[in-house]
């Protein structure tokens, strides 16, 4: 991309800089071809041209630095002068991007810089604090369980019908009584008008408050008929663990681990079932809910220590009162009823008044269970709605705390690479003091990174992706063979682990060969001639993973470029096709000058 800048004019001291250090990262100079040497050649021809200033200084030094195996000891000193006097941006890039172009004296010159800077680096900028944040998932909106719709539509249109029926027998009755005896009449006519609505108002509250206990009993939200939740599937079950975790790692103080887990038994599930019901879609993980687990667990311990968890006691003593009154109210509509039925028949037909009666009861209770059941509907939403809102606004406020948490902690491109390239420092540095080895006794090295399981990776989009735990692999190539040193290591701690070496001569590598499978992934497979096959997994698949905008291939080439892959292939490759031919061939200080390779 910046060459082709470079062709529309848009060249510069700065640009061409730029340029030479993307040719040049991650790459020896064996693994340029013939036309990047001439591309190289016409850039340094182009140097004189530019404006004098900071960056063609720096350019000058690049090309001075790749001429560093051809050039007298005196002359590298003052090479190492210029370099040293550039600014801060423009010598960490040089020594950053041509770590493998930079070989001999004038590596074992720098080395103890790279060294002190690595271990000064490694854990700046409070990584053991915040690496972690690297992998964390993006976390997936809140959101609750909507209220059930509302079903006492029918019993409102079931009201009109049989209020009308009970209007009219009620009138009946109370017409007949007031002819046959007025003053009884009027006494259980006005026990009938407190004792109804006092009975209607109170039950409907006692109605109410047993549904809603019912309800709340009932910890598992409604699944419908078939859903993969409701027989435990893989989601499901993560979740579950999930949860067990998150409530056994908030337990409230001065309760057994044990005791709190019987006692949140049903709320688990039901808390279960909702995140179930809620996210199982497809491609989204469990982590990427453990955020809104880990805010259920939490208010959880917290309610149980405000006392607020379980059912207040006092609205049982409430619902006793509610319960008294109802039944007297009850009662004295009875048996009012009853006197007033009694003073109708003795003075009208037993039969008209016997039927009315029928008509005012069957209606009176059929119009008061469809107002029960509207009312307790309509309350229930109204309940149910408020409940929503303030469940999915304490989730929501979790949510952005939570994002915010993330966004403020999780390190960027620049901090992972500078970590890993410390970590990868140090480790060569150990196997050069193993080995009692410097730089000047390397004809080349290699440094492949790859993944190890179990492990957490993320990426930004576009970039290459990071893992929790690495393996790391050196090559180092000296005139005697091949030393070969690997270790495994969590990026989030300084724990090194599975430690091994093995030399072995250049004729020992009979070949090197790459399966590729888009499932699967990257494998490098390592033939010796004296053991078995090696299989190292370069890199796992992750087409699936990838935005709809991202191109695979070229994000495959970005992961194995930053895996140290291309560079470690060619030259296990070159090694096992020619071996010590190779090396005589490519040795820094068989090089022509560049000037002359140009």
């Amino acid at each position: 991309m910046i060459g082709k800048a470079i062709e529309g004019d848009y060249d510069s001291a700065e640009v061409s800089f730029h340029w030479v250090l993307a040719m040049l990262s991650g790459r020896a100079y064996h693994d340029l071809n013939t036309e990047e040497r001439q591309q190289l050649h016409r850039a340094f021809g182009r140097v004189p041209g530019y404006a004098e200033g900071e960056w063609k200084d720096a350019l000058r030094v690049a090309f001075e630095l790749l001429e560093m195996h051809s050039v007298a000891e005196d002359e590298a000193g003052r090479v190492l002068d210029r370099l040293a006097a550039l600014s801060p941006r423009q010598h960490d890039a040089l020594l950053h991007h041509l770590d493998l172009v930079l070989t001999g004296g004038l590596k074992e010159s720098l080395w103890a810089g790279y060294r002190d800077r690595a271990e000064a680096d490694r854990f700046g900028n409070n990584r053991s604090q915040r690496v972690w944040a690297y992998f964390e998932p993006e976390p997936i909106g809140p959101r609750a369980l909507m209220p059930r719709p509302s079903t006492g539509a029918p019993a409102r249109a079931r009201i009109r019908v049989r209020t009308g029926v009970f209007a009219v027998a009620t009138a009946f009755l109370s017409v007949s009584a007031l002819v046959a005896d007025p003053a009884a009449a009027a006494v259980e006519l006005l026990v009938l008008l407190v004792a109804g609505p006092t009975a209607i108002h109170f039950g409907g509250r006692w109605h109410y408050q047993e549904r809603r206990l019912r309800a709340r009993r009932q910890k598992f939200p409604v699944l419908p008929a078939g859903h993969p939740a409701a027989a435990g599937d893989g989601f499901t079950n993560r979740v579950r663990q999930s949860f067990d975790s998150y409530f056994s790692n908030h337990v409230p103080h001065g309760v057994a681990p044990q005791e709190w887990f019987g006692l949140t038994t049903h709320i688990r599930n039901g808390l279960v079932a909702e995140i179930a019901l809620l996210y199982r879609e497809s491609r989204i993980g469990v982590e990427r809910v453990n955020w809104l687990i880990r805010h259920l667990a939490e208010d959880a311990r917290d309610r149980y220590q405000r006392g607020t968890l379980f059912d207040d006691p006092l609205q049982n003593r409430t619902s006793a009162m509610v319960k008294a009154v109802s039944v007297v109210a009850l009662a004295a509509l009875g048996i009012a009823t009853l006197f007033l039925l009694d003073t109708v028949t003795s003075g009208a037909g037993a039969l008209p008044a016997l039927l009315a009666a029928v008509a005012a009861v069957w209606s009176g209770h059929t119009a008061s269970a469809s107002w029960l059941e509207a009312r307790s509907e309509e309350n229930r939403l109204a309940e149910e709605t408020r409940e929503y809102e303030e469940r999915l606004g304490a989730r929501q406020a979790a949510y952005q705390n939570w994002k915010s948490f993330l966004d403020a902690t999780r390190p960027n491109e620049l901090e992972m690479e500078t970590w890993l390239t410390c970590d990868k420092t140090l480790f060569v540095d150990e196997a050069l003091r193993h080995y009692q080895l410097g730089w000047r006794d390397l004809i080349t090295h290699t440094l492949l990174m790859t993944p190890v399981r179990p492990y957490k990776r993320g990426r930004v989009k576009g970039g290459p992706w990071r893992y929790s735990r690495y393996s790391l692999r050196l090559f180092l190539v000296t005139q005697d063979g091949v030393r070969e040193v690997s270790a495994e290591f969590e990026i989030s701690e300084d724990k090194w682990g599975n430690g091994q070496r093995s030399n072995y001569r250049f004729d020992a590598l009979s070949s090197v060969q790459v399966a590729e499978n888009p499932q699967v992934g990257y494998d490098l497979e390592l033939i010796l001639t004296n053991g078995p096959a090696r299989n190292i997994r370069v890199k796992d698949a992750d087409t699936h993973q990838l935005a709809s905008d991202e191109d695979a291939e070229q994000i495959a080439e970005i992961n194995l470029s930053s895996a140290g892959f291309t560079h470690t292939f060619r030259l296990l490759e070159g090694l096992a096709a020619d071996g010590k031919g190779w090396i005589e061939r490519n040795n820094p200080r068989n090089l022509p000058s560049f000037h002359a390779a140009g």
